[in-house]
C-alpha cells in the first residue's frame, strides 16, 4: 500500500510539476504579447489562480486567499516589478468582505436555516420523496426544476441556499449521496437567472445599460429595452437543458463524495447493535385491515408474544404519532390503524401471517417521523442513584412516559430480548437499556438524572416548528423586499436574517452555524481580482484581441465569440463586472457589422450566467463544501454543461430574434 500510494504522489507531484512549466511558458508568452506591464503581470496572476484551482495545490479557499494576500504585496513589490503602484489599491483589497455577493450569501445561509429550524424544509423534502420516490431520475428534475422556477424570481444564490437543506434531508432519507443531487440543483439554480429579466443581476442591469448606450447612439440606431418575459423562451429551453443532461448523463459526470454521503450513521448503528448485543432488528410500517383479528386489542397482548414493538401509530385520517403520551402498552388497536414496528424480519413475518396484516415495502406514513435524521436506537445505561431502580419499564410506562421503546436489556454480560418479558424486570445499577427512540427525547434524556446517554453520534436537532409563523413572515418581507424595491440585495436579505434571530427563531450561534465560511472567504478573496482584471484594462485586452480575430466572420461567429468572451469574464471576475465592460462592446460591434446591438447586449448578458467549471460563482462555492466537491469535479461537469449552455443560447437566440 506504502509502494503504491507514493508511486501514485510522484506521479500527481510529476503531473503538476509539467503543468506549472506550462503555465510558465504561456506567461511568458503573454507577457512579450501584452500592451503594458500592468496587464502583463495581472495575467499571470490569472493564470496562476486557474492552475492553483485546476490541480488543487491547496484548498480552493487557500488559493484565493493567497491571490488576494498576492495582488496586496504588489503594492510593496511595485519598484520590482516594474508598476507605478500595486495592481490593487490596498484601501480596496478587502472590499470583497462587505460586498454586496458576500453579505447576501451570509444572509440567505441564516435564512435557510432558520426555515430548517422550523421544520418546514423537512416538509418539503418528506413532499418531494413521496413524489419523486428515491432515485436519482425522478428526485434530480423535481428538486432542479422547482429551484430553476425560485430563481427566475430571486436571485439564485438564495434559491440555491433556501434548497439547501430539503436537498440535505432528501439525501439522509433516500440514501442518495448529496454530491448526486447538489450539482444538478446549483447548476439549475444558475439556469433558472436566464427565464425571466428580473432572475440574475446583468439581466436586471441590461435595460439600463441599453438606454445609457442609446445616448451616444444616432436616432435610427437606439436600441428598445427587454420585457420582463422576453429571454423566458431561452431560459426555459436551458433549463430544460440542464435537468434532462443530469438526467441522462449524472451517473457519468456526477462524483460519489465520501464526505458527502449522508446516511451511512444508521446502517453503523445497526452493524454496532448486532455485534455488540446479538440483535437483529428493523423498522417496518404494517397496516391492520378492519377485518383482522387484531382488531381491539391492547399492544400488551400481542407485542411480548410475537417478539415485536410498535414505536408509532397513525389512525385513519391523522397524522403519524411517535414519542411521549402517545404510545402505551393499553392502546387499543383500531381496523385501519398503521402501526411503525420495530421487529427481527422471521418475527415480523409471524406476526404479520397471524393477523391478516399488510407489510409496506418502505415507510410511508412514518417516513418522516421515524427518518433516520428523527430517529434510531440508542443505548442508555441506569446509574446508581437513579429513581427508576428496583423499577420495571412497565411499572413506569416507559414508552409513554419517556418515549423510550425498550428492545433489548443488558445486564452482567447477558442480553435479553423482546419476548422475555424484559419490561416486567426490574432496573438494576448498571444496566445497559437497547431502545428505539427520537433524538429530540434522547437530547431531553441527557439531562436527566435517571439516565446516562451511551450514544452520543445522534443528529442534537432542536426544531422550533412554534416560530413558523415568525419564520415565513421574516422569509415574505425579505422576499417582498427584493422582489419589489431598488433596495440592494443584501440589504433587504439581512432584513430577513436580523428579523429570524431578534424573534428567536434561531440563536445568534446558530446563525454562525449555519454560515458556511469557507464559501465567504472563497468568494471575497477572488473579488480583488476581478477588480484588478477590469482596472488594469486586461479584460479590455482580451476583448479586443478576441474579437480583432473573428471581427470579419459572418454575424452569428461573432455574436458566439461575444458569448464566448463574457463566459470566460465571469469566471475570473463578477458577472455584473463582466456585462459592465462588454455590453458597450458587443452594442458597437454589432453596429459595426450591421446586427442587433440589443440582441448583442442580451447575448452578453445571457451568456455571464455560463459560469459551470470553476466554483467561482456564487452558487457553486455555495455547494461545494456540503457536498464534497473538488475543481475537477465541476471541470469534469462543468465543462459540458458550458458547452451546451452556449450551443442552445445560441439556437435559441437565432430562432426568437
Amino acid at each position: 500500500m506504502s509502494d503504491e500510494g507514493s508511486s501514485i504522489d510522484r506521479k500527481g507531484l510529476i503531473k503538476k510539476l509539467m503543468a506549472a512549466a506550462v503555465f510558465v511558458v504561456v506567461a511568458i508568452a503573454l507577457a512579450n504579447a501584452v500592451p503594458t506591464i500592468e496587464v502583463a503581470w495581472v495575467t499571470a496572476i490569472l493564470l496562476l489562480t486557474i492552475y492553483l484551482f485546476a490541480f488543487e495545490i491547496v484548498d480552493v479557499d487557500v488559493a484565493a486567499i493567497c491571490i488576494m494576500v498576492l495582488l496586496g504585496l504588489t503594492g510593496l513589490l511595485a519598484p520590482l516589478m516594474g508598476l507605478e503602484e500595486g495592481l490593487v489599491d490596498s484601501r480596496h483589497l478587502f472590499d470583497g468582505f462587505s460586498s454586496n455577493a458576500v453579505i447576501s450569501i451570509i444572509a440567505v445561509m441564516i435564512i435557510g436555516a432558520g426555515l430548517d429550524k422550523t421544520g418546514i424544509m423537512t416538509k418539503v423534502a418528506a413532499f418531494i420523496l413521496r413524489i419523486g420516490g428515491k432515485t436519482e431520475q425522478r428526485i434530480i428534475p423535481i428538486i432542479s426544476g422547482t429551484v430553476a422556477f425560485i430563481s427566475s424570481f430571486m436571485q439564485n444564490v438564495g434559491a440555491a441556499a433556501l434548497f439547501l437543506p430539503v436537498v440535505s434531508r432528501i439525501s439522509a432519507r433516500s440514501g442518495l449521496p448529496m454530491s448526486r443531487l447538489l450539482m444538478p440543483m446549483g447548476f439549475c439554480a444558475i439556469l433558472g437567472g436566464t427565464v425571466t429579466m428580473v432572475g440574475s443581476s446583468p439581466l436586471i442591469l441590461l435595460n439600463d445599460l441599453i438606454l445609457t448606450s442609446n445616448v451616444a447612439l444616432p436616432e435610427d440606431q437606439q436600441m428598445g429595452t427587454w420585457g420582463l418575459f422576453s429571454v423566458t423562451p431561452v431560459g426555459v429551453v436551458l433549463v430544460l437543458t440542464g435537468i434532462v443532461y443530469f438526467v441522462l448523463a449524472g451517473r457519468f459526470v456526477l462524483p460519489v463524495s465520501e464526505e458527502a454521503s449522508s446516511s451511512p450513521v444508521a446502517s453503523d448503528a445497526m452493524s454496532y447493535f448486532h455485534d455488540v448485543y446479538g440483535v437483529d432488528f428493523a423498522l417496518y410500517e404494517v397496516v391492520v385491515p378492519d377485518d383482522s383479528p387484531l382488531v381491539g386489542k391492547q399492544l400488551d397482548d400481542v407485542e411480548t408474544d410475537y417478539r415485536v414493538r410498535v414505536i408509532g401509530i397513525k389512525r385513519p385520517g391523522q397524522e403519524s404519532m411517535v414519542g411521549p403520551g402517545v404510545v402505551a402498552r393499553d392502546t387499543k388497536i383500531e381496523g385501519g390503524m398503521v402501526l411503525g414496528v420495530v421487529a427481527s424480519p422471521e418475527d415480523l413475518d409471524h406476526f404479520v401471517d397471524k393477523y391478516g396484516l399488510r407489510k409496506r415495502d418502505e415507510l410511508r406514513s412514518f417516513s418522516e417521523s421515524l427518518s433516520p435524521t428523527k430517529a434510531g436506537i440508542a443505548e442508555v445505561v441506569i446509574p446508581p442513584g437513579s429513581d427508576l431502580i428496583g423499577k420495571s419499564a412497565r411499572d413506569v410506562w416507559m414508552r409513554n412516559r419517556y418515549g423510550l421503546a425498550m428492545i433489548a436489556l443488558h445486564r452482567d454480560g447477558k442480553t435479553m430480548r423482546e419476548g422475555e418479558d424484559i419490561r416486567s424486570m426490574p432496573f438494576h445499577p448498571g444496566d445497559t437499556l437497547v431502545v428505539h427512540t427520537t433524538w429530540q427525547v434522547l437530547a431531553r434524556l441527557e439531562k436527566d438524572r435517571n439516565f446516562v446517554v451511551v450514544t452520543t453520534e445522534f443528529p442534537h436537532e432542536e426544531e422550533r416548528p412554534h416560530k413558523v409563523g415568525w419564520a415565513g413572515l421574516f422569509f415574505t418581507i425579505a422576499l417582498f423586499l427584493v422582489l419589489f424595491t431598488d433596495i440592494r440585495l443584501s440589504i433587504a436579505l439581512l432584513t430577513g436574517a436580523i428579523g429570524m434571530i431578534i424573534s428567536g427563531v434561531l440563536k445568534i450561534d446558530e446563525a454562525y452555524q449555519a454560515v458556511s465560511w469557507k464559501t465567504v472567504f472563497l468568494l471575497a478573496s477572488l473579488i480583488p481580482l476581478g477588480l484588478a482584471v477590469e482596472t488594469t484594462g486586461t479584460a479590455k485586452w482580451i476583448a479586443e484581441q478576441t474579437l480583432s480575430v473573428v471581427g470579419h466572420m459572418p454575424v452569428w461567429v461573432i455574436q458566439s465569440s461575444v458569448a464566448a468572451l463574457a463566459t470566460f469574464f465571469t469566471l475570473v471576475m463578477s458577472n455584473v463586472g463582466a456585462t459592465v465592460l462588454l455590453v458597450p462592446l458587443a452594442v458597437n460591434i454589432a453596429i459595426g457589422v450591421g446586427a442587433d446591438p440589443a440582441v448583442f447586449a442580451l447575448t452578453v448578458a445571457i451568456a455571464t450566467s455560463n459560469s459551470f467549471i470553476i466554483p467561482t460563482h456564487q452558487v457553486n462555492a455555495l455547494i461545494m463544501g456540503p457536498a464534497g466537491y473538488r475543481v475537477p469535479d465541476f471541470m469534469r461537469a462543468g465543462g459540458i454543461m458550458t458547452l451546451l449552455f452556449l450551443v442552445v443560447m445560441m439556437v435559441m437566440m437565432s430562432i426568437v430574434f
